[in-house]
């Protein structure tokens, strides 16, 4: 749902270059060549780049100790920056959340930086949402998105202007084709109409392993979106079961499952598959449980605003999450 053929000269919107500043919270840069590409790519998109001094520091599998890797996010709210990009996601930023400076980065994030991320970034976005309520954007990395060898996904390309520009307004998709409920023939996912409800969620992994914690955010009537990679079907469901026991679920007005990759059924499974796991949710939760967000470890990938206040429509297989201008 991206109109990207706008007249320039009818809008308000600044379309000249942005300051983007790209460091590394997580884990070491192992691949330069796609972090090299990445920053290339982003200065050929017209952008100026400022890459954190420690950005390719490196301590055992992390980019620097955990002090270099909390001063390089704290440079990165005191950068001015209109975007604070991390390099790559990994592990890293959850032994870390007691030393950010929560309040820092939601001042910068109210004077206009918006600061991005997926993956590991996950539990930086949750722990800023629960300590101040600011709102932080689930999308790209540099290495993994802009560094790729070849051109970057394009959507994943408007997206990221959208937002820059300040034209991004939601996000629709196509939904899976599944087999109407075998009990009562209704559709998999009813026509739903959600207003003002939380956007929130990312890495089901690291989103999981924040419950119980200062760090997790207590959203109700929120739309919980997940998304995952390397983890087995049974490992998803596990972990939803805990959202589901630790009473997360029950509180949402939807959950939007996103892209679940590179897992490899085993022999043992005898026809659990992910569509299994996402059937046995929908008799768990009264909340419509929708499918195939672009968003993961995937090329194409929206930019969402975790945090924001959004309305969600689904009608038949096409679902829209709108937020408006974030201005």
């Amino acid at each position: 749902m991206h109109d990207h053929h706008h007249d320039h000269s009818q809008c308000d919107h600044d379309h000249g270059p942005k300051h983007i500043y790209i460091y590394s919270p997580s884990s070491a840069v192992r691949d330069k060549a796609a972090f090299k590409r990445g920053i290339a790519r982003l200065k050929a998109l017209g952008h100026e780049v400022e890459v954190d001094a420690d950005a390719l520091a490196t301590h055992t599998r992390f980019a620097g100790d955990d002090a270099t890797r909390l001063a390089a996010i704290h440079r990165a709210a005191a950068s001015g920056a209109d975007v604070a990009l991390i390099s790559r996601g990994g592990y890293g930023l959850s032994r870390i959340l007691p030393g950010i400076r929560y309040k820092a980065v939601a001042k910068a994030i109210e004077k206009g930086t918006h600061f991005i991320g997926v993956s590991d970034f996950t539990a930086f976005q949750l722990a800023l949402l629960a300590k101040t309520g600011a709102t932080s954007w689930a999308g790209p990395s540099v290495g993994a998105d802009f560094g790729v060898a070849g051109e970057p996904d394009d959507i994943m390309e408007a997206c990221f202007d959208d937002l820059l520009t300040g034209h991004g307004e939601g996000t629709g998709w196509r939904m899976n084709n599944e087999k109407p409920n075998a009990t009562n023939g209704k559709p998999a996912v009813p026509n739903v109409y959600v207003k003002s409800a939380t956007l929130w969620g990312g890495n089901l992994s690291v989103l999981a392993s924040l419950v119980g914690s200062p760090y997790f955010p207590a959203v109700k009537g929120g739309v919980l979106f997940l998304e995952d990679v390397h983890e087995h079907p049974y490992r998803v469901e596990r972990m939803l079961t805990q959202l589901l026991h630790a009473g997360v679920l029950a509180q949402q007005k939807a959950v939007v499952l996103g892209q679940f990759t590179n897992f490899k059924l085993a022999p043992h499974d005898k026809g659990y598959k992910l569509q299994s796991v996402v059937d046995w949710l929908r008799t768990q939760i009264k909340a419509p449980v929708l499918t195939n967000l672009p968003f993961g470890h995937v090329e194409t990938k929206v930019l969402l605003p975790v945090g924001a206040t959004v309305s969600l429509s689904v009608e038949a297989r096409d679902a829209l999450i709108y937020w408006g201008h974030q201005h």
